[in-house]
């Protein structure tokens, strides 16, 4: 997605319970026609572990004529990856990558030193219109990684490892938790999972990470004192045991890993240093980031200030 990411976040108040440090509300963005929750970065929580921003698109009903438009626009220094609930989005890129994302693949998407990306409703689904529900996260990559090449890895649902435990259906999409390992290439410690709470279900964090967070989906869901619905993220404890229990059901993603250091965001671009920053906003104002083939006629200006 292209982001203006600056903006700061709703803290919803100090957490009452040991298990938790923060609890962030995710707030309104427009990003080329469709309307989304942004949780991070945020005014009180920038990254968790390397995962340094976090949209949730939609639930949305796209009327038929209509859809998805994010033109063109270049990344560096972090890897997106998407996953979606429901409906479809054609992810094309300056490698030649065209590839449509569907529920349960997960779209790898390292920038590294460079990458041009765009994101559209196909055209059978723009005719008829569609549902979309879906979440785009990014992944800071570690200092001695931000100039790797760009690369693009597609995942489908059934190449990625499940387990049930503890009333819960466990899908996880990228790095290593509860035993399983994604397929997904990464390059630091981090783990990232869709979990489906039965009603009733009490379901434990994984301990293995220093930063973890639970992002509501659907349903809702308590941990300790704290309850927690759609929108909300719990950005739980470094070493404190937790787990999260719901009444009558839920669906959350739990995010974490090792921290990477501190990162310099502006708009689509991460960075260790601002001169990096500097140097690809003046590539992308002059032309010097490559076309994306078969979308080359449109493209999202550098913002003057975000």
């Amino acid at each position: 997605m292209s982001p203006l990411p600056t903006a700061g976040a709703v803290h919803a108040g100090s957490p009452t319970t040991a298990e938790l440090t923060t609890i962030l509300e995710a707030r309104s963005h427009d990003i080329g026609g469709l309307t989304v929750g942004r949780v991070l970065p945020s005014a009180t929580r920038r990254m968790v572990g390397p995962f340094i921003f976090f949209d949730h698109m939609g639930p949305a009903a796209l009327p038929a004529g209509s859809g998805l438009d994010v033109r063109p626009h270049p990344h560096i220094g972090l890897a997106t990856v998407t996953y979606l609930f429901e409906g479809e989005i054609i992810h094309r890129d300056s490698l030649g990558s065209q590839q449509p994302i569907r529920p349960g693949d997960v779209n790898w998407m390292t920038a590294g030193a460079g990458i041009v990306h765009s994101e559209r409703t196909g055209p059978e689904q723009r005719t008829r219109g569609a549902r979309l529900n879906g979440l785009q996260l990014w992944v800071a990559l570690p200092t001695q990684h931000e100039e790797t090449a760009p690369q693009f890895h597609h995942h489908a649902a059934e190449t990625l490892p499940t387990l049930e435990r503890a009333g819960a259906e466990v899908r996880l999409l990228a790095g290593e938790a509860y035993g399983r390992r994604a397929p997904v290439k990464i390059f630091s410690p981090l783990f990232y999972a869709d979990v489906s709470l039965l009603a009733a279900a009490e379901f434990p964090v994984t301990d293995e990470y220093t930063e973890r967070a639970a992002y509501v989906v659907q349903g809702d869901v308590t941990c300790g004192r704290e309850r927690a619905g759609p929108g909300r993220m719990l950005v739980f404890a470094a070493g404190a045991p937790a787990a999260l229990r719901t009444t009558n059901g839920a669906r959350l993603v739990l995010l974490g890993g090792e921290p990477v250091g501190e990162r310099h965001i502006y708009w689509n671009f991460v960075a260790s240093s601002l001169e990096r920053i500097e140097q690809a906003k003046r590539d992308w104002r002059e032309g010097r980031f490559p076309k994306v083939p078969g979308d080359e006629l449109e493209f999202i200006p550098l913002p003057e200030s975000i």
